[in-house]
């Protein structure tokens, strides 16, 4: 889709750590796609410097990605979030307007879209690992499409873990499981990996044993980088429907695009985006 007018926009992703990041490939194509004549940079900022950071640089942008440890403490700073950013408690997009800054959450559609993409169903038993940002997001999703939701962490996130759950009750008059996560178990429909266990550099690591992946009927990982994850590996040996966190990533940044610049992108567009950011992936990894 070409835009009738193109303007020269800087937006980018504020994060820490941030040399894992695929984001400024992902935006580049979806720009090239749209026409939009803009660019994408990494703003890496320690959690203490976050205050400092969106007053400096983060504000004077069109508009900008957040992501860990961040999608929380970013709202009080921003003047206005969309339902979803409100319901979930958690905003991963930041609109710049002239009037007023705004937060929203693309990773629902993202998290949805990808599951599609996977013939993989949100609903029956599932099993969330984490309780940070984008589990919070995942939570409120799978409660809201009638799963029944235990929340596994680890023993120093437990009381975080509750906080969540009276929050959910709170909105959604729904509730959910706490179990630490040794203790998760086998025979859920969907294991669903919200932690950082696995991610780049320490691609060894696993939150959970092989068979409690293993025994699910389909397991779904927000990490992209690697592409195969541990807990992914577990899934594909044992033949069940699985996903990586890639297509929820690229579709939050179309859905991100949208917001910002009013572009419209189609399933041929995200898949020809995947498909060049798994090469980058593999020529990086």
């Amino acid at each position: 889709m070409q835009l009738k007018e193109t303007k020269r926009f800087v937006y980018g992703l504020c994060g820490y750590p941030l040399g894992h990041s695929m984001s400024p490939v992902i935006h580049r194509e979806l720009f090239k796609i749209s026409g939009f004549d803009a660019s994408y940079a990494l703003y890496e900022t320690p959690s203490e410097a976050l205050g400092e950071e969106f007053k400096e640089t983060l504000s004077a942008l069109r508009g900008f990605n957040v992501t860990i440890p961040h999608k929380i403490n970013i709202i009080e700073y921003l003047d206005e979030l969309s339902p979803r950013a409100e319901l979930f408690g958690a905003v991963n997009t930041v609109d710049v307007r002239e009037d007023k800054i705004v937060g929203y959450n693309t990773d629902c559609t993202g998290f949805l879209s990808a599951l599609k993409m996977a013939d993989i169903e949100l609903g029956g038993n599932v099993l969330l690992l984490g309780c940070g940002g984008v589990a919070r997001m995942i939570a409120f999703e799978s409660l809201l499409a009638n799963a029944r939701l235990t929340v596994a962490v680890r023993k120093e996130d437990i009381n975080a873990a509750e906080e969540l759950k009276k929050e959910i009750f709170a909105k959604l008059n729904k509730s959910c499981d706490i179990i630490l996560l040794d203790e998760a178990g086998e025979g859920y429909d969907l294991v669903i990996n919200a932690t950082p266990v696995g991610m780049y550099p320490k691609v060894d690591a696993c939150p959970v044993e092989e068979r409690v992946v293993a025994s699910a009927g389909a397991a779904f990982d927000v990490i992209y980088n690697p592409e195969e994850t541990v807990f992914i590996k577990y899934a594909k040996n044992a033949g069940i429907k699985y996903s990586g966190g890639l297509s929820m990533l690229v579709w939050q940044a179309a859905v991100a695009q949208e917001i910002w610049n009013g572009v419209k992108f189609t399933n041929d567009d995200i898949e020809r985006v995947i498909e060049i950011t798994q090469k980058e992936l593999e020529k990086n990894g």
